[in-house]
């Protein structure tokens, strides 16, 4: 029986051992936090940064026009993909229409005229009417609306040369607009 108790004891104290450096080296000890990647904002200049159009009753401003790439630094990777972003303004210029705005899409347009398309994965670039509180989809004569603009970007117009305008498709309902007086006749006390 010696003999046997000393190969348990022997047994437990390698057990020990071995579980005491599994602690101390394996899952117990405090894990190194890994060290997030630093992110920088890569900016493409649109030239120019201002563009002014008009179509039918309505002219359109589009300023402060850049494209934004986020960078992984050290390795190159793209961690967000290029937006335009801007400002865009919108205004009636009719004299006696309104306009109810419906929305608008975007469209990049190349050397050839031809659509750039984006790649798998990322949304059409859409302009959405503020419907919310304090805000309108109608524009009477002489009236702008402002927004920002933020929409995906193809990589493919980042290429020199490539990109040739920016097209933004407007969908809007014109109709009459017409400003008349009410006159009624009234008297106090039996006047």
């Amino acid at each position: 029986m010696t003999h046997s108790f000393t190969k348990k004891r022997v047994g437990l104290a390698v057990a020990f051992a071995l579980a005491t450096a599994a602690m101390t080296f394996g899952g117990c000890s405090p894990q190194q936090s890994a060290v997030a990647p630093v992110i920088s904002d890569k900016v493409y200049t649109v030239t120019p940064s201002t563009v002014t159009a008009k179509v039918g009753i309505v002219s359109g401003e589009l300023t402060e026009m850049k494209v934004t790439e986020r960078i992984e630094e050290g390795t190159g990777r793209v961690a967000s993909p290029a937006k335009l972003t801007g400002k865009l303004s919108l205004k009636n210029i009719s004299a006696d229409q309104t306009v109810r705005l419906i929305g608008g899409k975007i469209l990049y347009i190349d050397a050839q005229g031809k659509p750039i398309m984006l790649e798998e994965k990322r949304t059409e670039p859409t302009i959405k009417v503020a419907t919310s509180y304090g805000s309108s989809d109608r524009l009477d004569p002489g009236q702008d609306a402002k927004q920002e603009v933020e929409a995906e970007f193809p990589v493919e117009a980042l290429k020199a040369k490539k990109l040739k305008e920016i097209r933004l498709e407007l969908s809007y309902i014109p109709s009459p607009f017409k400003e008349e007086k009410l006159n009624f006749t009234v008297s106090i006390g039996g006047q």
